[in-house]
């Protein structure tokens, strides 16, 4: 690396902006970070979640980099190859309600807070390699999101149909549940409608079962737990019922308690409410639908007082021809199962509630061993699985699991029912009404039907001069030039589809075009397969379900289409904690609780900053800020800068050995290893920290300027390297070195010097804790009953007495007896 111009001397006191930027520029100008796929060293790929150019990087951007970053720098100097790129997921509803806002492309306003963005990560001093950035509204990066649908479409992966979703009416576009906060839209607050419309869908349910599996992936057990209960595999038995509107079939996980069912509850967008709904009722009924429609399916899901409405018609159970009442509720979802159920209020907490809330009869089917039942009146369901009873030809068998099989091979025999496993997981609605995304390559002919277009003709650009209405209507359906297309199977005249695609579809598979970002032959070279998966993947838990969950669908249509064979993106995945506002909550402008890092950087520097948000909390949790905490990690650089540039110490002289010296270097070495391998960044901070109070004792010894000294100086300088980039490497060229310090070898552990051949144990005198004494790990009883004889401080207490008894535990404590 070329070195820039440096002024000496060095000033005694640290000043990080005489620093910063210059070692900025240098790396950038030396491309000291730009990874090279054929350099030595086995790769390792570290990727973090990469942001949405809002215009600003805030602190949790900060703290959700500056560690994955410390790691990649420490992967580097141990050897590895390290590919660490950074880009942008450009593409989104924010842009396009900004344009409508200032009345600009959101185009420009995208790119120029892309361009303010790079220059706010280049501050906070990163080895993000900007060589292989892009952002995902770049059409040669959207024309690969494309070319992936057409493959989807052609292997019966991607599909249209009705379906309920949330329509936000201001901004003329389907919402995720995600998006909906309160039965509003998050962006623009206006109350969300459910409507049924044509939507474009990603059949990821083909992937489910393979989802469930996470052997070939390191992901927290948290991360696991939420995508196993997104999916919600569900093993029973589908069972019908007749009904005034004909036979209803529902999915129960407990065929077993079929005696049970006292009522029927349909979801209120089930097709055959309206048929089944009397006349007496239908006002009643439809007020229901209604308020339902205005509520999301998690809201739906949210304990509380359970609402319903009765139908006026009754089902027949299929074995013992009891009428069941039918009611409507919205805690029954049309998207589970097959959007009605049985309900056994005895044996489930849900149901139970509902029938109490409306009393309706509780029959007991399922008995707890040793328990004399239920009673007539039951005050909670029991949910386990016990013994079935009141069941006929089913009494006396286990209830739950070990039955189910047998359960359902009778009730099959009689026509009653068939074995079914059902998913939670939806298939991912990946179509959008709105501008600001990759337009759907599809294309709608009255003779042909949709059509993919062809590869040659990708990508399908956005219009760049449109209007948008005050609606927020999507300027793609107005532009009728746009629109306009040729079919590609007959020539005719035909239109293009005005859908824009998810930004889901933008991450579930971008870091795979790092590999590779100017490729034109496909999505990525396939050359450079071989650097997947990514090693280390990190950002916030939030991104749990849908991100991380789509990019693993992703991954493994990617495997059948040949294009890799990974079956997950990920090798290992890791979640930061928050960065909460002094107040404990959440940071918003709201509020006034926001930390602006640039400020910070402005009146402390990067690696104060860095350091701070690395020391703050274990970065998994993430905690409070605090503005007073920031001036520990100060004054430590100031001390650390001290000890390299400040010549020796000032203060009272130190005894300190070699043996002691060497001991603090290598083992404090030992434990960043450790931690740096944990992701245990605020211990690394500590004890750095620590090493630093010795290395000052050090220097105020016979030892400072020896050998020993010059070694623990260089081994700290580079274990510095890591965690503050700018001051290790002005250390680094201060003291001579060669190259840059971030392109130097990790210090190896000097195990012998690591581990103390002495220990320090507590003496105690007749039962009181009188002293500690530093021993050989090997002494006799006779050694260390000398060593606390030859400590004045602790033998006084025994001055005049005779030492009747010795309780000695080697490496632990000593005790005296005496009278």
């Amino acid at each position: 690396m070329t070195r820039p111009d440096i002024q000496e001397p060095r000033s005694e006191r640290y000043n990080p902006h005489a620093i910063e930027q210059k070692w900025q520029e240098a790396w950038q100008a030396s491309g000291l970070y730009t990874f090279d796929p054929q350099a030595p060293g086995e790769k390792h790929y570290a990727l973090t979640m990469f942001p949405y150019p809002s215009g600003n990087l805030h602190i949790g951007h900060w703290y959700a980099n500056v560690a994955p970053d410390a790691h990649a720098r420490w992967m580097r100097m141990r050897g590895h190859n390290v590919l660490f790129p950074m880009g942008f997921d450009s593409f989104g509803l924010p842009a396009e309600n900004a344009a409508i806002k200032r009345g600009v492309n959101p185009r420009s306003w995208t790119y120029d807070n892309i361009a303010h963005m790079k220059g706010q990560f280049g501050r906070m001093g990163t080895m993000i390699d900007w060589t292989r950035s892009f952002a995902t509204s770049d059409p040669e990066y959207y024309r690969w999101n494309q070319w992936f649908f057409t493959q989807f479409f052609k292997r019966g992966l991607a599909y249209k149909k009705g379906g309920l979703v949330n329509w936000c009416p201001k901004d003329q576009t389907v919402l995720a549940n995600e998006q909906v906060v309160g039965g509003a839209c998050e962006r623009c607050g206006t109350p969300v409608e459910r409507r049924n419309l044509s939507q474009w869908y990603l059949k990821i349910t083909d992937y489910a079962d393979e989802l469930l599996d996470f052997s070939d992936t390191d992901m927290p057990e948290r991360v696991q737990l939420m995508q196993t209960n997104w999916i919600g595999k569900s093993v029973g038995a589908e069972v019908t019922f007749s009904t005034p509107a004909g036979p209803e079939t529902v999915f129960t996980t407990r065929p077993d308690t079929l005696l049970g069912a006292t009522f029927m509850v349909l979801a209120p967008e089930h097709a055959k409410v309206a048929e089944l709904t009397t006349d007496e009722q239908r006002a009643a009924v439809e007020a229901y639908v209604a308020a339902a429609g205005r509520k999301t399916d998690v809201e739906r899901q949210q304990e509380g007082e359970k609402t319903g409405v009765f139908t006026g018609s009754y089902a027949t159970h299929p074995i013992t021809g009891e009428q069941l009442p039918i009611w409507v509720a919205d805690y029954v979802l049309v998207t589970y199962g097959t959007g009605s159920i049985m309900a056994v209020p005895a044996h489930d907490e849900r149901d139970f509630a509902f029938a109490q809330a409306f009393n309706l009869p509780i029959k007991e089917v399922i008995r707890a061993e040793g328990s004399e039942g239920m009673g007539e009146q039951p005050t909670e369901p029991y949910t386990g699985e016990g013994l079935i009873v009141n069941s006929g030809e089913f009494d006396g068998l286990p209830g739950g699991k070990a039955s189910i099989a047998q359960v359902v091979e009778r009730l099959e025999a009689q026509g009653i029912a068939r074995a079914k496993t059902t998913y939670r997981l939806r298939d991912w609605l990946v179509g959008r009404q709105r501008y600001w995304g990759t337009p759907i390559p599809i294309i709608h002919c009255e003779n042909c039907g949709p059509q993919p277009v062809p590869d040659e003709q990708l990508p399908v650009r956005l219009p760049d001069d449109v209007e948008f209405t005050p609606t927020g209507q999507s300027p793609l359906k107005l532009d009728t030039e746009w629109v306009k297309a040729t079919c590609p199977c007959c020539g005719g005249p035909a239109e293009r589809d005005t859908d824009t695609m998810d930004t889901f579809v933008d991450s579930s598979w971008y870091m795979y075009r790092y590999l590779s970002p100017d490729y034109g032959g496909g999505p990525f070279d396939p050359a450079q397969r071989g650097l997947m998966p990514v090693d280390l993947y990190t950002g916030g838990i939030e991104h749990a379900i849908l991100h991380l969950l789509y990019s693993r669908f992703w991954t493994k249509v990617m495997r059948d289409m040949g294009l890799t064979d990974q079956n997950e993106p990920f090798r290992r995945v890791r979640n930061q904690g928050m960065v909460l506002g002094e107040d404990g909550e959440k940071m918003s402008k709201s509020r006034g609780n926001v930390v602006d890092p640039d400020d910070l950087v402005a009146e402390y520097g990067a690696d104060t900053v860095r350091t701070y948000l690395m020391f703050i909390a274990p970065w998994e949790l993430g905690g409070p800020w605090d503005t007073k905490g920031i001036n520990g990690p100060a004054k430590w650089l100031g001390r650390v800068w001290s000890l390299f540039f400040g010549g020796q110490p000032d203060g009272p002289r130190e005894e300190v050995s070699e043996a002691d010296l060497r001991y603090a270097v290598h083992s404090t070495l030992n434990k960043v290893n450790g931690d740096f391998e944990r992701m245990s960044f605020n211990t690394i901070v500590a004890a750095l920290m620590e090493l630093t109070n010795v290395l000052v004792r050090a220097g105020r010894s016979d030892l400072y300027g020896s050998p020993a000294w010059d070694e623990a100086l260089n081994i700290f300088n580079l274990m510095l390297a890591p965690v503050v980039p700018h001051i290790a490497e002005e250390v680094w060229q201060g003291r001579g070195g060669a190259g840059s310090v971030h392109e130097q070898s990790w210090p190896q552990v000097d195990e012998s010097a690591a581990v103390r051949d002495t220990v320090t144990i507590g003496v105690q005198v007749t039962g009181k804790m009188r002293g500690q004494i530093e021993i050989s790990k090997a002494a006799s009883q006779d050694e260390a009953l000398a060593a606390a004889q030859a400590n004045p401080d602790i033998a006084k207490h025994w001055e005049g007495k005779d030492i009747v008894k010795v309780i000695y535990v080697p490496g632990r404590i000593l005790n005296i007896v005496a009278k």
